[in-house]
């Protein structure tokens, strides 16, 4: 006890590594400015990098775009066109339409005043005719552009959602309201209020929670229109403070003594045929929405992230100019969510957004309207607070206890991984999962403790561990040096149980290549090859384990930790055979013979560590799994292929490389049987691919016992690829076992009787 508290007060790893960790998990807890903008700006790469997502076909947008100013003349539009808009749209079968448009003052456009001052003119001259007062009605009811557009609303078959917004503070309007003005303009937006608030507990109240969100006085529709439109919603959006983007939709705002929702929320809603609404209230803020069977979740103060599909126009954009002559199929608009609102330059709504810095607002209401219906929300729960201070203390100290055990190159690539490690774990998590966690505050500790820990180590340790390293290395391998500099309880014999990889190469017929050369020529050529080879396997990190005249034996995953060691002993694999084509063709330019080698991949627990005796041991690998790896080896001669797997190694790296099922074989000297596979690599032709799944499909008929197609399968693979050996193997069994049907509890797997 006493060691360790010497060791947290002095300065060392450790106390370098807690430190590091808690002041870290500080600064998160308190949180930095310029930290949580980059933050904001990985939750926008990961949106990015996600893609373009294909919207749900029911929310669709008709626009006020360049093409309807030209056709249609400047805006503002007398509200007449408006009023036809919404007949079209009703009459197409369109079920909501929502306006992200106010309708905030009466109609400058109308010619009503012209109209009453003729009428004044009639009265002045004492000229009564039921025909010119019947006319002057008429004339006002065609004129009033406003009671147009309310009547259009009132005979829409559609749901009509009107758009209003709120100031925010007194600050915006820069004078005070009235009090009964806001109470009118209150009375307006009625057909807007959340119908119903469940709170978890008494004595919870709404202002506990939304404070940030509690409006000044809201700008509403003007009275003829709000009286007969079924619903409203505001269009307020809140933007980031950090830097400005839009990534949150507030689903809640109050003003006065109630609760509002927004435009999206209430089209949702009336599409939905108004199930239960209602805004659940936790003891810590705003739970979510509940919208039928819906469940819509929120941050404390009742926001809603915006998952971005796509740049601007994801969404289907009807030119309004198209509606308004009809130039669009009957049924365009049947049973969807119409969202009217301006994308022309000069008048729409502009938005910076994770996927555009200018972005037209309507469509972040149709990506909202999108996520409801899909329910295909991103979250950061309250819960994540708590992983990312867990991912900062295990990244830290994770850091802080392996990086001091590495060198210098090592620690690196490793904090490297891990920092790589991270970065994918939480972008699957926004990817699969729609969760955001935080990635900028665990990698800053992983970057602290790794430079901190380096420089100490650069200041005192690294020179005498060099010392070390440069006494032993002439004695055993420099892996092996650096396993001991880490732990040096490890120089005993014995070993631990692990999972690796071991990777067998052979060249064939090397006897008879022998026969034809002079010994040195032999060694020169042997030399040249088992050089390349054993460079391949050092640059995938694996461990040269022993030569054995021209085999080579090589371990991955010990003594370094290799999370991916079946697929680095592949990749070795695939690289020893290129590499051999450039020798082979190298040599046969010197007039020698062309080498032709078979490797074999097993991957299994198996145990690894010093073996030999007490004067001299090997860092080296036992156990059936290591003679499993040479048989697969020698199973190359078989089917005249090169790289053989085992079906453990497949299952860990079939997301990697194309692998093609050989057979299940029972090895020499083993009683389970065990798939084999055929590596064939990482990019493979169409041709290739074909000649695999053909290649599948014998072997399924071969297994049922149907000789004959499977004959005919193999017969044309053959004819794709007559250097497919094993199609002729499969063509000779085949045919082996219609003379001599095998029993009735035949297996389909193949003894193999040599080595």
């Amino acid at each position: 006890m006493k060691n360790f508290l010497k060791s947290i007060i002095s300065i060392n790893p450790i106390s370098i590594t807690i430190g590091l960790t808690i002041l870290v998990l500080i600064l998160f807890l308190f949180g930095v400015p310029i930290l949580d903008l980059v933050e904001l700006k990985t939750y926008d790469l990961r949106l990015l990098s996600r893609g373009v997502r294909k919207p749900s076909p029911q929310a669709l947008l008709a626009v006020i775009d360049e093409k309807s100013l030209n056709t249609e003349g400047k805006w503002i539009w007398p509200r007449a066109k408006i009023a036809r808009l919404i007949d079209l749209l009703s009459q197409d079968g369109a079920k909501v339409i929502g306006f992200d448009i106010g309708f905030l003052e009466p109609d400058e456009n109308t010619s009503l005043k012209l109209i009453d001052e003729f009428e004044q003119k009639i009265e002045s001259l004492n000229l009564k005719d039921d025909r010119i007062g019947e006319f002057i009605k008429e004339s006002k009811l065609s004129a009033d552009n406003d009671l147009i557009l309310a009547n259009a609303i009132r005979r829409s078959r559609a749901k009509v959602v009107l758009g209003y917004f709120f100031y925010m503070s007194q600050a915006e309007l820069n004078y005070q309201v009235e009090n009964n003005e806001i109470e009118r303009q209150l009375k307006r937006i009625n057909n807007s209020k959340y119908p119903m608030t469940m709170y978890a507990e008494q004595g919870l109240q709404m202002d506990h929670f939304i404070a940030e969100y509690t409006a000044y006085t809201p700008e509403a529709n003007i009275d003829i229109l709000s009286e007969v439109a079924p619903s409203s919603g505001y269009f307020n959006m809140v933007t980031d403070q950090e830097d400005g983007v839009v990534r949150w939709m507030p689903l809640v705002i109050k003003c006065g003594h109630d609760i509002y929702s927004p435009l999206s929320l209430q089209s949702v809603w009336h599409y939905l045929d108004q199930p239960q609404l209602m805004v659940k209230v936790a003891d810590y803020g705003i739970e979510g929405i509940r919208i039928g069977e819906r469940f819509i979740p929120t941050d404390e103060n009742g926001r809603m992230l915006i998952n971005y599909l796509g740049p601007e126009k994801t969404f289907p954009h009807y030119s309004i100019s198209d509606i308004l002559h009809e130039n669009l199929p009957k049924g365009t608009f049947r049973d969807k969510i119409v969202l009217v609102g301006a994308t022309a330059i000069g008048i729409y709504d502009i938005r910076n957004t994770p996927f555009s810095p200018v972005y037209p607002g309507l469509e972040v209401h149709a990506t909202v309207v999108d996520n409801i219906l899909t329910k295909n929300f991103l979250e950061k729960p309250k819960w994540t607070v708590i992983y990312d201070a867990l991912a900062i203390l295990m990244l830290g100290l994770l850091t802080g206890v392996i990086v001091r055990r590495l060198g210098a190159l090592k620690g690196i690539l490793f904090s490297s991984a891990l920092f790589i490690l991270y970065i994918w774990m939480c972008r699957w998590l926004f990817v699969y999962w729609g969760t955001w966690v935080n990635i900028v505050y665990p990698l800053l500790v992983l970057v602290l403790v790794y430079t901190s820990l380096t420089v100490y180590r650069y200041l005192t340790e690294e020179r005498e561990r060099k010392k070390i390293k440069g006494a032993f290395t002439y004695y055993v391998s420099s892996s092996v040096v650096n396993e001991m500099l880490k732990h040096p309880e490890k120089l005993k014999l014995g070993g631990d149980r692990r999972d690796l990889s071991v990777l067998f190469s052979d060249i064939r017929g090397f006897t008879t290549i022998a026969e034809g050369l002079t010994p040195e020529d032999l060694v020169h050529l042997l030399n040249e090859y088992l050089t390349v080879m054993t460079d391949i396997v050092f640059k995938y990190d694996g461990t040269l384990d022993k030569y054995m005249g021209d085999a080579i034996m090589a371990i991955y995953g010990a003594p370094l930790d290799l999370p991916d060691h079946p697929i680095k002993a592949c990749r070795s694999a695939l690289e020893m055979i290129e590499e051999l084509k450039r020798l082979n063709h190298k040599w046969m330019g010197e007039g020698k013979q062309p080498m032709d080698i078979g490797i074999g991949i097993n991957t299994s627990p198996m145990m690894v560590g010093n073996m030999g005796s007490e004067q001299r041991f090997d860092f080296t690998v036992m156990g059936d799994s290591v003679n499993l790896g040479s048989r697969l080896e020698g199973a190359n001669k078989s089917y005249k292929t090169n790289i053989i797997v085992s079906e453990f190694t497949f299952e860990r790296v079939k997301n990697e490389f194309a692998c093609m099922e050989l057979d299940s074989v029972r090895v020499k000297g083993k009683t389970q049987p065990v798939k084999i596979y055929n590596l064939v690599g990482d990019k493979v032709s169409e041709t290739q691919e074909r000649t695999v799944n053909e290649f599948n499909q014998g072997l399924a008929l071969y297994k049922k016992r149907k000789w004959n197609k499977a004959i005919h399968v193999f017969e044309n693979i053959t004819a794709m690829d007559p250097g497919l050996y094993a199609a002729q193997v499969y063509i000779e069994r085949c045919r082996d076992l219609k003379k001599n049907p095998p029993p009735a509890d035949w297996d389909g797997v193949y003894v193999m009787t040599t080595k």
